[in-house]
């Protein structure tokens, strides 16, 4: 009796570590999908490239008689650096609204001709020395790690002054313009994904690439006499328009928060 006893007992051991054993190798449940919110604060930088042209002319300042009227654009171009901020919200589970600020320092250099050469017509250098802006946003999650939106706002930018020479031979006419500020509009659209989506793993890290056009309201710069720096009794009209591309890395600081309830 004890030899049959003692072989159930033997038995039972061996069927419970047999069971133990299939539970250990058993695969894990699979793990959930990856949960994004995109409402949060997210900063950003990256570099760009743009052009410029503008509207340009010359009158006199005493009797507002124009005095070369004949518009010959050539504009600039550059590279430049970009900052910025932004909050964005995530509604309705797709889509996304937010608010942003940011600012562009570099050098888009160029020129504007203004009446027709041989003729009496002047040469202006100028260049876009930085731009800022603020404004809001609307984008659409094609992917739940991809926006697509539209931009827009209130921007500003500071040119350099100009140095003016004759359309003619290409020499001084010994005045110049200073420095100033214009403000104006801007419009435009981008794409924004997380680094993820090329296998990189980097929670929060993102990258966005993003056009704009600003339309930028008229300024009239006294000419400068380039010995005395008093006015000569003539100015010029600038109304710029510019466009640029850029592409930035953005940290978004609520990534993988808690998922937006569906409506």
């Amino acid at each position: 009796m004890k030899n049959v006893i003692l072989a159930i007992a033997a038995v039972t051991a061996m069927t419970a570590s047999a069971s133990a054993a299939d539970l250990a190798v058993k695969a894990p449940p699979p793990a959930a999908a990856p949960q994004y919110n995109w409402t949060g604060f997210y900063i950003f930088g990256g570099v760009g490239g743009g052009l410029w042209d503008a509207n340009t002319g010359a009158f006199n300042t005493r009797t507002g008689t124009c005095l070369v009227c004949i518009n010959n654009k050539q504009g600039g171009d550059g590279w430049f650096g970009t900052v910025g901020a932004g909050y964005d919200w995530q509604f309705n589970s797709r889509w996304v609204f937010g608010l942003l600020a940011d600012g562009q320092f570099g050098s888009l250099k160029g020129s504007e001709s203004v009446g027709a050469v041989g003729v009496g017509g002047v040469v202006f250098s100028q260049k876009l020395q930085d731009t800022w802006a603020v404004g809001a946003r609307l984008g659409y999650l094609v992917a739940p790690n991809v926006l697509s939106y539209v931009n827009g706002g209130y921007t500003g930018a500071n040119w350099s002054g100009a140095t003016i020479f004759s359309a003619v031979n290409g020499a001084a006419v010994g005045a110049h313009t200073n420095s100033f500020s214009t403000q104006g509009w801007f419009v435009g659209g981008g794409v924004e994904n997380n680094l993820d989506i090329f296998g990189i793993t980097a929670p929060g890290w993102f990258m966005k690439t993003e056009y704009r056009g600003a339309y930028y309201q008229n300024k009239d710069s006294a000419w400068l006499n380039d010995g005395t720096n008093t006015p000569v009794g003539i100015s010029s009209s600038f109304k710029p328009f510019v466009q640029t591309i850029s592409t930035s890395l953005v940290y978004r600081f609520n990534w993988g928060g808690s998922v937006v309830p569906r409506y």
